[in-house]
């Protein structure tokens, strides 16, 4: 064993206590990272959950680094007091050098000590919007929701962020502190439709979809106020009224978590057409074209 590390001295041109200290560093890393796999391979083994497996695998992720960066740090840190004053230096520049990641790195533990937010919440940062799947050292991912697709739901599109945005860009959670975000459908009804009665209509059919929600979103926003400057008065669903170009427009506003959005719209729509076909004098509002002919005073439309 001497023979070999003194060929390597000779053949690297490395004093044989620096040579050691490589060697030393070389096998810490080597058993962290088998000793990784093994754990990892235990926790396959003994749980097919794929929420347990990422959360061992996060965790190591972190550990195992952490750990490696002690270890291997002991065994460097009689060289790094021999070469103080050129670490230091070489320390400032590379901290200008590195500065997007250090930043990323910042913007982790932000991530991880402040919880703006963590995987599984439905957040929005500067123009993308998604669920979050991963947070890593330097990045967190999202799955995509919105952009083409109606009613924020998924694209199937995964996106990198780098940590750093959170300094940068506003954060909108839509899971954190209160489940629940406010929803609006717009219903037009021409001016000669009864109205009154077509808002009633609405108001009988949003009070059947929201009869649960009202319950848990108060006991959410019990709990919201807590951490948060949350509060609201009313949280039934309502239907206001207003005048637009073409007609009445009556809106319905109502609370839904933010995962089932597209799915409530659709059940409620489905019974809003039902209900009005059954009254003829309610009828849709759209944008239309009157002609005049002159002559004989007909007119089309």
């Amino acid at each position: 064993m001497n023979k070999i590390h003194d060929y390597l001295a000779e053949t690297t041109g490395l004093s044989p206590d620096i040579l050691a200290k490589i060697i030393l560093s070389m096998g810490i890393i080597l058993f962290l990272y088998l000793l990784k796999i093994l754990m990892l391979r235990i926790v396959w083994r003994q749980t097919k959950s794929a929420k347990t497996r990422y959360q061992w695998k996060r965790s190591l992720s972190f550990i195992f680094p952490f750990l490696g960066l002690v270890l291997v740090g002991s065994v460097w840190v009689q060289a790094f007091r021999q070469f103080g004053a050129f670490l230091g230096l070489f320390s400032a520049g590379l901290a200008i050098a590195l500065k997007e990641p250090l930043t990323n790195l910042a913007g982790w533990f932000f991530i991880v000590f402040r919880h703006p937010f963590i995987v599984g919440d439905r957040i929005q940062i500067g123009k993308h919007a998604g669920d979050v799947i991963d947070i890593r050292l330097f990045q967190f991912t999202i799955l995509e929701i919105g952009n083409w697709v109606e009613a924020d739901q998924s694209t199937g599109r995964i996106i990198h962020l780098p940590n750093g945005k959170v300094f940068t860009e506003p954060q909108i959670n839509y899971s954190t502190g209160f489940n629940y975000i406010w929803n609006e459908m717009p219903i037009r009804v021409t001016f000669e439709s009864n109205w009154e009665k077509a808002k009633s209509i609405l108001q009988s059919i949003i009070n059947q979809h929201a009869e649960n929600i009202d319950r848990a979103a108060e006991r959410e926003i019990f709990e919201a106020s807590k951490s948060f400057m949350i509060h609201y008065t009313h949280l039934t669903p309502y239907v206001y009224t207003s005048i637009k170009e073409f007609g009445v427009q009556l809106t319905i506003r109502y609370l839904c978590n933010p995962r089932k959005r597209r799915g409530t719209e659709n059940e409620i729509w489905q019974d809003i057409l039902t209900q009005f076909r059954t009254h003829s004098d309610i009828q849709f509002a759209y944008p239309t074209t009157r002609f005049y002919t002159r002559g004989e005073g007909n007119t089309g439309q």
